[in-house]
C-alpha cells in the first residue's frame, strides 16, 4: 500500500496538487484501507468496480487480492498514475462514472457486461449517493457495495423513519437490502484533510425482500419525498391513497415496509 510520502511524491513528480473540485482527498491510513478490503470479502477472480482510484492506493490492494478490477477515474492525470503503476492489471476508464449524474456510465456497463460484480471504493462525495442508489435499484448483478463516503450520507442511508435524516435513500436501502457500518474514518486519515468525517459502509442487496420493480419503487419514493412535509393525500390526491393508509400522514412518518405496501397497492389498483 502507498504511504503518504509516496502519494505526495507521485503528485509532485507530475507537478500536481490535489483538486478540491474533484473531491481529491487521498486515503493513506493503511488500517482503514485493510478494513475496506476485508469488509468487501474479495476473492481471487472477483469482478470489482472502483470509482475514483486517485493514485491507486486501494486499487493496488484489490489487485494484490487477485481481483479483476475495473476503475473509473475522472481526472486524466490520476488515471495516468494508475496506468503507469498497474498497467493492464486494471481495466481503466477515464471519465465520469455517471451518465447525466444519475446512472452508471455506458462505458462501464459495457465492460461489466452483465457479470456479477461488487463496488469497492473511496467514493468522490458528489458521486456517492446517485451511484450507490443506481447500483441498488437498477443493477441486479451488483452483489454488494463497500464504500467510503461522507458520514452524513452514511447516517442518511441507515436512518430510521420519522427523523430529519430519513429520506429516499434510507427507504431504498432498507427495502432493497441491508446496511452495516464498518468503521468511522476521521479527517486525519486523508491528505489533504477534508472538513468532514467519513465512514465505510457495506450494503448487501436482499432479493428475498421481493420488490418487483426496484427502479419504479425508487421513482415512487423520490416523488413522495420531494414534498416530504406535505400530507400523502395532498401529494397523491386523496382519491388515490390506497385503502388502509392514513392520507393525513407525511412520507417521513411511514417506514420502508409501509411505503412498499403503498407502492404495491397503487400498482395493483392501476393494473
Amino acid at each position: 500500500m502507498q504511504t503518504l510520502k509516496e502519494i505526495k511524491y507521485l503528485l509532485e513528480r507530475r507537478g500536481l496538487q490535489p483538486r478540491y473540485r474533484l473531491g481529491q482527498n487521498f486515503l493513506h491510513d493503511h488500517n482503514q484501507l485493510r478494513k475496506i478490503v476485508a469488509a468487501a470479502g474479495v476473492e481471487p477472480g472477483d469482478l470489482v468496480l472502483e470509482v475514483g482510484p486517485g493514485t491507486g492506493t486501494l486499487t493496488e490492494a484489490l489487485v494484490e487480492a487477485d481481483a479483476d478490477v475495473v476503475a473509473a477515474e475522472l481526472d486524466p492525470e490520476m488515471a495516468a498514475i494508475v496506468e503507469g503503476r498497474l498497467g493492464d492489471r486494471v481495466k481503466l476508464v477515464v471519465g465520469d462514472c455517471l451518465d447525466r449524474r444519475r446512472h452508471l456510465a455506458p462505458e462501464l456497463l459495457e465492460i461489466l457486461d452483465g457479470r456479477p460484480f461488487r463496488l469497492v471504493a473511496n467514493l468522490p462525495y458528489q458521486a456517492a449517493t446517485p451511484l450507490m442508489m443506481d447500483l441498488l435499484t437498477r443493477r441486479p448483478n451488483c452483489l454488494g457495495q463497500v464504500a467510503l463516503i461522507q458520514k452524513e450520507v452514511a447516517d442518511r442511508l441507515a436512518a430510521p423513519s420519522g427523523g430529519r435524516e430519513y429520506g429516499p435513500i434510507s427507504v431504498l436501502t432498507a427495502a432493497l437490502g441491508s446496511i452495516r457500518r464498518v468503521t468511522v474514518v476521521p479527517p486525519g486519515c486523508f491528505w489533504p484533510q477534508p472538513k468532514v468525517t467519513s465512514a465505510v459502509v457495506a450494503i448487501t442487496p436482499n432479493p428475498t425482500h421481493g420488490v418487483e420493480d426496484p427502479e419504479a419503487f425508487g421513482d415512487f419514493v423520490g416523488d413522495l419525498f420531494r414534498t416530504r412535509r406535505k400530507q400523502i393525500g395532498t401529494i397523491l390526491g386523496r382519491a388515490n391513497v390506497p385503502e388502509g393508509f392514513d392520507a393525513a400522514l407525511r412520507p417521513e412518518q411511514l417506514d420502508p415496509a409501509s411505503l412498499l405496501a403503498m407502492f404495491r397497492a397503487m400498482r395493483a389498483a392501476g393494473d
